[in-house]
């Protein structure tokens, strides 16, 4: 039997990152659940503390495919290279014009790749964190 995943992704800014990964990945910030007209009202009827409104971003495929990525305030920054990173597909003829679009969003490009494997771009999102375009 396979297992739903979430990617949780730590942050120092969860909502500045979950929006550019909206971006990036199509995605939406997840709804309120069912009966609760805003995630206020959701986290108070869950007793959640809401002192601080960046603590969590949780963004959801619209078409209910792909999986969750849920964006935690942390409070160290980061340090190394990621042991795992996103590769995110795009139309080949748009992967020069899809990699400009998110560099305006704040990515940094690190090096492109064209091997026999394939052609790819490495990039960070504006927190530093390593993903693919290809």
């Amino acid at each position: 039997m396979a297992h739903t995943i979430q990617i949780t992704v730590d942050a120092a800014d969860p909502r500045g990152l979950g929006a550019f990964w909206c971006e990036v990945l199509g995605y939406q910030e997840q709804p309120p659940p069912d009966g609760f007209d805003d995630w206020d009202q959701a986290l108070d009827a869950m007793g959640i503390d809401r002192s601080d409104p960046n603590r969590a971003c949780a963004i959801v495929d619209p078409d209910g495919v792909g999986p969750r990525v849920f964006f935690l305030k942390v409070p160290e920054a980061k340090t190394a290279k990621n042991r795992m990173h996103l590769d995110v597909h795009t139309d080949p003829a748009r992967l020069h014009l899809r990699r400009d679009e998110l560099v305006d969003l704040g990515a940094v490009v690190v090096e492109e790749f064209d091997e026999p494997e394939g052609h790819w771009i490495t990039l960070l999102d504006p927190e530093g964190n390593e993903f693919c375009l290809q």
